[in-house]
């Protein structure tokens, strides 16, 4: 079995160890199995740490993944096909900065929804450490925006306090009486406590800093409605520094563009989507004139044959959304019309429609024409459409289509 050196010292980077085993893992990667460890595994919500292992006579190796299975085992996954014997003395390097990151993570965590306990009895039920941000999942129906500030407020001024961080092990039945925050389920004997003096005591089997000053500052990012209640955003320490300056940088781009300072930016985007949606009104009435108005012109240029009248058109200048308003607007003035038109403008399109009760099925057509094409699409039995692969040859199936309506 694997000496844990990471419950015992977080900040532990660098130890010595002995290879037990050199095995494959589920992924078929390389892994060593060592008989102690200061690499933390996957668990609890905290990602796995990285770094390097070192012997001698042979290349540095890089630990890019560490695992813990079911029977207890921990895998250092390597980066690249070598290996080392059974028996090797190593020197592991654990990366520093990144076990750093996730001490700072974790133990905001902790504090966090300590924080949301102490103020509205609002409980984590899950907790997730990703690359760029951490999320918790309360178990609460409801979550306005005052107890998310105050939440982080509080958080905050624990941070501050630079309240120890201490770790003790303790029995099942002695942490029943220990007021712990979640009591976990009775599968060891003994369990690790991480205790945030007079603010915060859980079962955990993390990687924790030595004081709360340690985690840095605590931004709450942003909340979601989630399945069992809401999820919380977060970042801490150096992430929260990072992650507030790019979103600084990326408001100040914003508000220059819009020539306001940055608190007016948001009203300045209020107006800007304001005047799109009144200009895309106007844009689309003007084209809704443009269609009725073109329809007009080729129904009256179109002649009538074995009563019916079959238009016939490709667009170069025009898409998807005006060559199937043009064909309702044909469709409608007149009983008996087809129209078979095509976009070559942007993204190429087909759109074959006909007037309601006409004995012709637009999808069947589109279909086959899609067979000559290429492509994909569908419809219903009054109009139909689809992407051409085969732009080069619209024109020839177009005619193919317009000479078979007529003579059919």
């Amino acid at each position: 079995m694997t000496d844990h050196l990471y419950y015992a010292d977080s900040f532990l980077y660098e130890f010595d160890a002995q290879v037990l085993n050199s095995v494959a893992a589920p992924d078929s990667r390389p892994a060593l199995v060592l008989d102690r460890t200061a690499f933390y595994p996957t668990s609890g919500g905290q990602v796995f740490d990285t770094g390097w292992i070192v012997a001698d006579d042979v290349p540095k190796l890089r630990v890019a993944e560490v695992l813990e299975q079911e029977d207890g085992t921990i895998l250092h996954l390597l980066e690249g096909p070598d290996s080392l014997a059974k028996g090797t003395r190593i020197r592991g390097l654990v990366d520093a900065e990144r076990r750093r990151d996730h001490m700072q993570q974790h133990s905001g965590q902790h504090v966090l929804s300590a924080a949301f306990v102490k103020l509205f009895d609002i409980a984590t039920v899950s907790f997730h450490m990703g690359a760029d941000s951490c999320s918790i999942d309360l178990d609460t129906k409801s979550l306005s925006s005052h107890q998310v500030e105050a939440a982080e407020a509080l958080a905050n001024e624990v941070v501050t306090e630079n309240r120890p961080v201490e770790m003790r092990y303790v029995t099942q039945e002695e942490a029943r009486g220990l007021g712990l925050r979640k009591l976990p389920p009775a599968e060891r004997d003994r369990l690790r406590l991480i205790d945030i003096r007079d603010f915060d005591l859980s079962a955990c089997g993390g990687t924790h800093v030595a004081s709360t000053a340690q985690i840095g500052p605590i931004l709450l990012r942003k909340t979601e409605k989630v399945r069992q209640g809401y999820r919380v955003e977060f970042v801490c320490g150096t992430r929260a520094v990072t992650t507030a300056r790019r979103d600084y940088t990326t408001l100040s781009e914003a508000a220059g563009l819009l020539s306001s300072q940055l608190s007016d930016a948001p009203q300045q985007v209020r107006k800007l989507q304001e005047d799109l949606r009144v200009s895309r009104k106007a844009s689309e009435h003007l084209l809704a004139e443009i269609a009725e108005l073109s329809a007009g012109r080729w129904l009256a240029e179109t002649p009538e044959t074995a009563g019916r009248k079959v238009v016939t058109r490709k667009f170069a200048d025009r898409d998807l959304t005006f060559i199937k308003l043009l064909a309702q607007k044909l469709t409608r003035a007149n009983p008996n019309v087809i129209a078979l038109l095509a976009s070559t403008s942007g993204q190429p399109a087909l759109v074959f429609s006909c007037s309601a009760g006409l004995p012709y099925d637009m999808n069947a057509l589109m279909k086959e024409a899609l067979e000559k094409l290429g492509g994909r699409g569908g419809g219903t039995k009054d109009m139909a459409q689809g992407g051409p692969q085969k732009v080069e040859a619209i024109d020839a199936v177009l005619s193919e289509f317009s000479e078979r309506l007529h003579s059919g």
